[in-house]
């Protein structure tokens, strides 16, 4: 585990996964059907986990590509605003698209409409990936939308096998999208081949349960690999909190109850928070408080990207919720 750790405290990130285009309607409560007004910001998991970091201190460099069009255009800008490395961002032609969520804010109804055919993420190559320089980055993180399709799918692995053979750690955001994935076998498989590969695992428990193959055993599944070689495993439970499994114990960590405005957006703003806080030197409790502490941050605003706290202020949230609610 210590490697890991210290890998996460160089502060220094390279992040696999797509950048989109996000669209929510306005103002806060207003259905997509119904709303006059749209703000457009940065979206896609892996994009707002690079901008999360960004915005509390870290260096972040983002891996995929985007469509050679305004859309695609529009997401290096944002991700340039926001201070992520854009220089392993390729442009690609042809029919191939930057993914588009139109979503609202508001919890009742929620709708999140998600627009992924022929999705420009999908065509990262191993020929990309070796074009990465691995020696600024202390470890290499990823959204496992990644292997929803190929060539994505055998270049990330292949990624993988590059941040072995040059000692930077692998973590891995499970980050199951069913409608990404040709079927829920196949998804299985690939997801629990890249989780045994990686030396830190964040997912919640349905995501757990699904590479278990049995809801119930998510819990389960979380421990076991834990106990097989990934060191630090985060299963998160929403309101419930979070158990982490590391180094042989357990730490039960609860979370910082807030009015949200939307559900979406948690998990990325989690694991920025949770990197942050390692490469600050937080122990491991302090530093998934603060995720959770940034997850509650973003639903209580709209948007995702631009939701996302810095460092100021996550400390005075913190300052204002000093005690999170106990598992």
């Amino acid at each position: 585990m210590q490697a890991l750790l210290d890998g996460i405290s160089r502060n220094a990130f390279v992040i696999l996964g797509r950048a989109g285009m996000d669209m929510f309607a306005d103002p806060a409560g207003v259905k997509s059907e119904d709303a006059e007004t749209f703000n457009a910001d940065l979206g896609g998991s892996s994009a707002n986990i690079a901008a999360g970091l960004c915005k509390l201190g870290a260096s972040a460099a983002l891996v995929t590509s985007v469509s050679d069009d305004a859309v695609g255009r529009f997401c290096v800008n944002k991700l340039k605003h926001y201070g992520v490395d854009t220089q392993y961002v390729r442009a690609v032609t042809g029919e191939f698209r930057t993914s588009l969520a139109i979503y609202e804010s508001r919890l009742e109804n929620f709708q999140n409409v998600i627009y992924r055919n022929g999705a420009a993420d999908f065509q990262v190559t191993t020929d990309d990936m070796d074009r990465v320089d691995l020696t600024p980055f202390g470890a290499l993180v990823t959204a496992g939308t990644v292997f929803a399709a190929e060539p994505s799918r055998a270049a990330t692995f292949h990624a993988f096998e590059r941040a072995k053979a040059a000692g930077v750690p692998i973590i891995f955001d499970i980050d199951y999208r069913p409608y990404s994935w040709p079927s829920a076998e196949v998804a299985a498989d690939v997801l629990s081949r890249a989780g045994a590969a990686s030396d830190m695992i964040v997912g919640n428990d349905e995501e757990f349960g699904f590479m278990a193959g049995d809801m119930a055993k998510g819990m389960q599944k979380a421990k076991w690999l834990s106990e097989n070689g990934v060191a630090i495993v985060i299963y998160k439970m929403g309101e419930k909190g979070a158990v982490t499994f590391a180094g042989g114990k357990e730490i039960h960590t609860g979370i910082y109850p807030v009015t949200a405005v939307k559900p979406n957006g948690a998990g990325d703003s989690f694991m920025s928070g949770l990197l942050a806080g390692i490469a600050d030197g937080r122990d491991l409790r302090t530093a998934i408080l603060r995720g959770s502490a940034c997850a509650s941050i973003v639903v209580s605003k709209p948007g995702c990207a631009p939701a996302m706290p810095n460092r100021n202020e996550l400390d005075q949230f913190l300052a204002d919720h000093p005690t999170p609610t106990e598992v």
